[in-house]
């Protein structure tokens, strides 16, 4: 995404000095230059993520007596061999649900991990099927895991999360993602009625720098795909063209 428009910038400012608007064209290759500059040596994205992850926790501090751990995926790899694979962004949220799952048992009461997640990519099998058989293999008895695998965005995660976990009854709800994704979660899950108790699984930092890295330039475009996520829900509900909102106890 920065590095299109990057692209962008620099192509109408070469655009724009061989047509012999000198002037504008200097301008945009220097706003070109700058984005380059505060994004990949870590400026921009430092201060994008600070705000997105700001202020989660990694632990509950009670549970309720129906606890639902809501994890959220993070797409499915194809490896040289053997079945498909979790993410690379998908381990910390799984450690983290597993961790948190192990901690409600220990209180005695009931305990579940939903799984969200379809298959978006078309790889032959559904976020949910390959989380559950690493959460199997981890520890989690079966019994224990409530699956949903029809989503094909975070939005569809809340959507479809919704009736799944109204069947689940529980009084308490938590909800495990990255922490650069937890506040459009968030925001979308409460849309639908769930209101979880956030927790992250992993947590990003830029990398400063005097030379431009891809890794800062990925981390920006991470946050801003967070950020137009959040501004995108709020456009649709004033245009009136979210799906109905839910409270919670609604069927």
């Amino acid at each position: 995404m920065v590095l299109q428009w990057i692209f962008v910038l620099a192509l109408l400012a070469a655009v724009l000095v061989g047509l012999r608007r000198r002037r504008t064209g200097l301008a945009l290759g220097v706003v070109a230059l700058l984005l380059v500059l505060l994004a990949g040596d870590g400026p921009l994205p430092r201060w994008l993520l600070s705000n997105l992850e700001r202020g989660y926790a990694t632990r509950v501090d009670h549970w309720g007596q129906r606890n639902a751990i809501i994890l959220l995926g993070a797409g499915t790899v194809r490896g040289d061999s053997g079945p498909l694979e979790p993410g690379l962004f998908a381990h910390g949220r799984m450690l983290r649900a597993v961790m948190l799952y192990r901690d409600c048992k220990q209180t005695g009461a009931v305990c579940a991990i939903e799984v969200s997640g379809g298959d978006a990519r078309g790889l032959g099998e559904s976020e949910a099927q390959v989380y559950a058989r690493q959460l199997l293999a981890l520890g989690v008895p079966k019994a224990d895991l409530l699956l949903e695998g029809r989503s094909m965005n975070t939005w569809q995660n809340a959507q479809f999360s919704a009736p799944l976990l109204a069947q689940f009854h529980a009084d308490r709800l938590v909800l495990v993602s990255s922490a650069t994704h937890l506040r459009r979660a968030q925001l979308y899950f409460g849309h639908f009625g769930i209101h979880a108790t956030p927790i992250r699984g992993d947590y990003l930092t830029a990398s400063p720098s005097w030379l431009p890295q891809a890794y800062n330039l990925t981390l920006t475009d991470v946050a801003l795909h967070e950020y137009i996520g959040v501004a995108r829900y709020h456009v649709y509900q004033a245009m009136g063209w979210n799906a109905a909102s839910k409270h919670a106890g609604d069927p």
